[in-house]
């Protein structure tokens, strides 16, 4: 085994390089938050949230019930739009008389 001595100011040197290049690297790696496109949702992620078929959520698209937004032939809706047709469409229980 190889044993090499360093001063511990040089030390300190490479571990704060080190710290700087790992915050760099991690930049790159995570998504921008401020983006906000992860929140988007595609067809199957609302059809899998709202239990429903691709052709419905069409129907609810063509009928105006729900905003999407369309690129290309890739179609995708706001987490919030989805929330508020599944509430203008709850009916809570009825009291038992």
């Amino acid at each position: 085994m190889e044993m090499v001595l360093i001063e511990k100011r040089a030390f300190d040197e490479i571990c704060n390089h080190l710290l700087a290049l790992e915050e760099k690297v991690s930049k790159f790696c995570c998504p921008h938050e401020d983006l906000a496109l992860k929140k988007w949702l595609d067809n199957q992620q609302v059809c899998d949230i709202m239990r429903i078929s691709k052709r419905t959520l069409q129907v609810y698209r063509d009928k105006g019930l729900i905003p999407f937004s369309r690129i290309k032939h890739k179609i995708f809706y706001k987490p919030e739009d989805v929330e508020k047709l599944m509430q203008s469409n709850y009916y809570p229980l009825k009291p038992q008389l």
